[in-house]
Parts: C-alpha cells; structure tokens; sequence
C-alpha cells in the first residue's frame, strides 16, 4: 500500500540487510535529492509508537534526515512510501532485492543476508533464481559467512578485500583460517591473496619448493625467517615456517628478475608470476600477438633433411617383418634419439617484430627448478593497428584489413559471439527433442563430409570453451541461467564407484531428468557464432535459433561495457537512430565517446525519460550481428574510436 508519511516517523530498521555504505556515494545522493527529490519510494513495516521501519532504502532516509537537519527540509516534510507486511525472512528478502539493484553492497552482508534466508527455510537455488544470480555466486557468498569470525569481521570493516576473503576460505577450517590470520597481523610485507591461500593450504613449505630455491636459504634466514629440521632432514627435505615472509621476498626476487628481462628482451612489460604457469585470469583482457617462429638456418635445415631420411630408414626396418629382433631393437632406439631431434629442430620459439616490442609484454613464470623463466607468448593491451592505422580482423568475409570507423575489435566480435552462444544455448537446453534431433543429424551428417568445412558443434566430444580465454559474461542472463539450469540437474547417479554402476543409476533417472540431461549436454556443445559472413558464421545456428523463436534482446542489453565503449561513435549514434530517430541523435551528437556510452547505456536499458515508443525501440534494439535469422546478411561493423573523452548529458533516475 502507497501511504504519504511524515519524515519524523521514519526510522532505520535493524532487520536492512545493508550494514556499509559509500560515504562518497551517500554524499551525491544527498545532493541529487536535494535537487530533484526523492525518485524511489522507501518501503516501510509498521513499527511501535506510531512508528514506521524503513525495510528498503536506508541510504536514502539518513540522505532525507542529513538534509532535515541542514535546514533544506522539513522534519515533518512527507515521504511517500511503500507499506508492506510479511514474515522477517519475507521483509529481509525484500530489502536484499532492492539493495541488489542500488549502490553495491559489502560482500560480507551479502553472505549474512543469503544465510538468514537459508535459515528460514530457504535453499540456494531459490535464492539464486529470485535475484537473478548464479547459484555458484550465491554458494560463494554462503561460504563467507562460514569463514572464521575475525576474517570475516575484516572483510566486513574492508581491512581485507573479497579476494583475500576467498584466499582464507580456500580450506573449511576455521581455526587454520583464525591462525594465519592472527600470524599476518604484524606482518611488515605485502600480503597477496595467493600468499594467505598457500599459507592456510600449507603450514610449512619444503626447502625444494621453487619458491624456497628462488630466494635461497641465506637470503631467508637473514630476513628473519624460521627453519625446523627433524634429524635425517637434508636442505631439501627441511621445513620453512615463515610461508608470507618467503612469498615476500619471492615476489621481490621475481619483480627484479621481470624488469631485468624486459630490458633484456626489450620488451614494454614483463609481469612476474610464482605459478609455473600462465593461468587465464592473467591474461584476461589482452590481446596476444602473432609472431613466426625462429626462421632455420641452411645448415639446421639440412641437418632437418637428413633425420627425416633417417627416420624413413629407421621406419622400413620396424614395418619389414623378415627383420630379425636385434635389428628391431637397435632401429627402436635409433628412431626415438632421431625423433627427439627433429623436435629440438621444429619446436622453434616465436620471434616478435621489434617494431610491436614497445607495446608488448610477456609474463615471467618460476619453473619447478626455481629458475625465472620468460613464456615466449607476446601480448598487447591495445589493438594491433597495421602500417596504414587499420585493424587486422577477420570480420565479415574473413580476414581482411579494415580503415578505422569500418570493423569491430575481433576481442569484441569474440566476445559477443560467445554470448550470443549462450543464448542459443539456454534455450536449446530447455528443448530436449530438438536437441535429440540436433545431434543425431550433427553425428550422421559427418560421414563422408569434408573435415575442413565450417562445424556448428562440438558434439563429438567436449565442450566448446570459446575463442577468447577466460572470458565470462558476468550478470549476463543467458549465463546465469545456464548456470542455474546445470545447477539443477540430477547427479545423484554420480556416486556409483564404477562407470557400471554410474549408467545403471544414470538409466534409473525419471525420463524429465534424463531429458534435462540431454539438452544439456548438447547445449555446451554449440560453438560461438554471430549472423554475419566468414569465420564467424554458422547458419545451422540461425536456422535453431528461428526454430527457437529466440528474441536476443530479452536476453542480451547493450551496455557502455560490453558495447558502446569499444565501437566508433557513429555506430552508436545509428543505434540512437533507430530508437529514438533524428531528435534522439541531435541530443548526443555533441557529446564525447565516453559519455555518450554511458547515455546509451542507460537508453538501451530503458532507465530513462522519454516516450513510450522510444522505450519500446530502445528495448528492443540489439546489433544485427546478434541476431538469430534464417538468412543472416554481413553486417556494417565498425571499430572501436579511440576518443575518450566526454561532455554529453543524460538525464537519468538516482539511485
């Protein structure tokens, strides 16, 4: 129920999920009302005295009682508010639903919110389903409420951040989480999340660890570090103790080591890493480079020539079935010195043009010896811009070079197509019988068909990653709710101990289950594709899709992040046509690329004043590279415009 209340009877409730807040972020809040008044109702629970619990919207009540105490308002100035009843866990849901959609809340709130909600009879997948997030998000927040009570009081104050928090629930003991919590305290070093994760996996580190190799056993004694030693020990086999202080002073080491080798190899960059290997999150967001292997040398090439006739030599004698065992076992061991030797001369590291080397970086790994060692992969945080400033791309015949203002990024093409994936995806899944069909055609329809043409699916086998490693549509819904869909599957046949017993259980499983299954199984399997020409179109995906009666833009919003920021500002101005026509386009025309992305963010999620058509066209609106059509046409695309700056407008609802 809508009731006008006066300001005066207004109070915090103890039961809003939000305990943190942004001083900064409540300070503009507080000007905006000021401004333009109070856009969004409070919700509110009847309360004693005549009062009224303020269930949803706590930052803007302390902003209305900060400008009542400055004199801009009235303490008796009316508020219009929406009166709601209901069970606790019913009040606390609503309040956890509202905050979602404002100014982002502590995850330590988030966590004690998602587990009084489980509390009250709640389950993960209900949770996860009403605020429409994974329910892997949702577990993950569940598993910061278990974490020891002085971590989690840290992450709640922000003296550590989330990723330190997950570090320390890395293991479920909370009493290991507490110790090196307490041992940090007086840490005079920087601690790093994979240090606190290492150390509450690991209580002590080996003096063969890489790490203890790296830095050397002097070098940690000197800096205060402790050693215990049982009495057959070796220098090998001891116990380092001080596990932070010696990924301290590992990270130090590799940091030198780093900058020794970007002047060396006179890179851009080079970023050090204490895993012997290059993890995905590393190089999220850069583009890695082409570069050509080390050319031969006539002599190399010759040597190359001669082991291959050897290696026919060697070969005849194995196939000749007259040859004797003596001859077979010498040739046995002839051929692998020979095909060892052809691998030294064709596993040739890549060479990167000095000209790209003033942009480009490599990363630094620790090998299991303990050595710094240069992964010989070049990367680029920009776009690779060709002699004549065009981008090299494939884009809609192929690979072509394109002038600027004519082709989107290939990170963005890539990116979209994986999304556009998942929403075919999603709906597939939901379909079972068309993916039967789906995938009994995939399978017959390869025989006899030419292994080099285009496939839709990765069907024979696993899942279809993507072309762009480590990339995750976070918060899109496509994504989301494939995660839900695979959280909801039966897998209670996954606990036979022998794959005899997994398929019978598997078989036991009611037919809807089985189904689910199904249409699941085929679903990850779709590779990313976009309606238009070239590498990355896949007809049979358009023909589903309008099988489907997918509408993308129910599934897919155009957003500053995933679009408007990385295409030319002419693009953007054609999607502002299409909504709101020559009017809409004269309003932002003036503006700088990164506040018209911003603008058209807001247009294109339909959060803004205007006419009920322009909404209706702005909601609708998707790229025609994302959508699904029998026919799908090569698209105009373009590329990103490099001007960052902005001065356009938009008028928009407060938080």
């Amino acid at each position: 129920m809508i009731q006008s209340i006066s300001l005066k009877k207004l109070v915090p409730s103890p039961r809003n999920v939000r305990k943190t807040s942004d001083p900064a972020a409540d300070e503009q809040l507080k000007t905006d009302i000021a401004a333009r008044g109070l856009l969004q109702n409070l919700v509110v629970r009847k309360a004693k005295r005549g009062k009224f619990e303020v269930e949803a919207g706590g930052r803007r009540l302390a902003a209305l009682q900060a400008l009542a105490e400055d004199g801009t308002l009235a303490k008796t100035h009316e508020v219009t508010c929406l009166v709601i009843e209901g069970e606790e866990s019913e009040v606390r849901e609503a309040s956890l639903a509202e905050n979602f959609q404002r100014l982002a809340m502590n995850p330590a709130d988030e966590a004690q919110a998602f587990s009084a909600i489980i509390e009250a009879g709640g389950c993960v997948e209900d949770v996860a389903r009403r605020f429409g997030l994974t329910v892997r998000f949702v577990e993950g927040r569940l598993r910061l409420a278990a974490l020891a009570p002085c971590v989690f009081e840290a992450l709640a104050d922000g003296t550590i951040t989330l990723d330190m928090a997950k570090a320390y629930g890395a293991i479920s003991d909370a009493d290991r989480q507490a110790h090196v919590y307490a041992e940090l305290q007086d840490a005079w070093y920087q601690i790093t999340p994979e240090t606190i994760r290492r150390m509450v996996l690991d209580a002590s580190v080996r003096g063969s660890d890489p790490r203890a190799v790296l830095v050397g056993r002097d070098a940690y004694l000197a800096a205060g570090g402790r050693i215990e030693r049982e009495l057959f020990d070796d220098d090998a086999s001891e116990s380092w103790i001080d596990i932070a202080l010696l990924e301290d002073l590992a990270h130090k080491a590799m940091d030198e080591a780093a900058t020794k080798s970007a002047q060396e190899h006179g890179l851009a960059w080079v970023r050090p890493t204490l895993g012997n290997y290059v993890s995905h999150d590393l190089v999220e967001g850069l583009n890695r480079l082409q570069c050509e292997p080390v050319p031969m040398t006539e002599q190399e090439a010759q040597e190359l020539g001669e082991l291959e006739a050897g290696y026919d030599r060697v070969a005849a004698i194995l196939e000749d079935e007259d040859s004797d065992e003596d001859e077979v076992a010498k040739a046995e061991e002839e051929l692998v010195a020979i095909d060892r030797a052809m691998r030294a001369l064709n596993d040739r590291p890549p060479v990167l043009a000095d000209d790209l080397k003033a942009d480009a970086g490599a990363f630094l790994v620790l090998s299991r010896n303990g050595e710094p060692a240069l992964v010989p992969q070049f990367y680029t945080e920009s776009e690779v811009i060709s002699e004549d400033d065009g981008v090299v791309e494939p884009v809609a015949g192929g690979t072509e070079t394109k002038g600027r203002g004519n082709s989107l990024s290939q990170r963005l093409l890539d990116e979209l197509a994986m999304q556009r994936r998942d929403i075919l995806a999603i709906h597939l899944a939901n379909d079972p019988a068309l993916a039967l069909d789906f995938m009994v055609f995939t399978l017959a329809d390869a025989d006899g068909q030419d292994w080099r043409a285009k496939k839709a699916s990765t069907i024979s086998g696993s899942a279809e990653t993507g072309p762009v490693t480590g990339f995750e549509a976070k918060d899109a819904p496509a994504s989301a709710a494939l995660a839900e869909f695979a959280g909801s599957l039966d897998e209670s046949w996954r606990s036979g101990e022998s794959d005899v017993e997994r398929f019978e259980a598997f078989r036991a499983l009611s037919h809807e289950a089985r189904s689910a299954w199904l249409g699941h199984v085929v679903s990850r399997t779709l590779v990313a594709s976009l309606a238009c020409e070239g590498e990355r179109s896949a007809p049979l995906h358009e023909a589903i899709g309008g099988l489907l009666e997918i509408e993308t833009a129910h599934w897919w919003r155009p957003t500053a992040a995933n679009y408007f920021d990385r295409v030319a500002k002419a693009k953007t101005l054609e999607a502002l046509d299409a909504a709101g026509g020559p009017e809409l386009v004269s309003r932002y025309s003036a503006s700088k690329k990164a506040e018209l992305a911003s603008a058209a963010e807001r247009i294109f999620s339909g959060n803004f004043i205007g006419e009920a058509g322009t909404k209706e066209r702005a909601l609708a609106w998707v790229p025609d590279i994302m959508h699904f059509r029998g026919t799908a046409e090569p698209d105009e695309t373009v590329d990103p415009d490099e001007d960052t700056e902005s001065d356009g407008e938009i008028t928009e609802q407060a938080a």
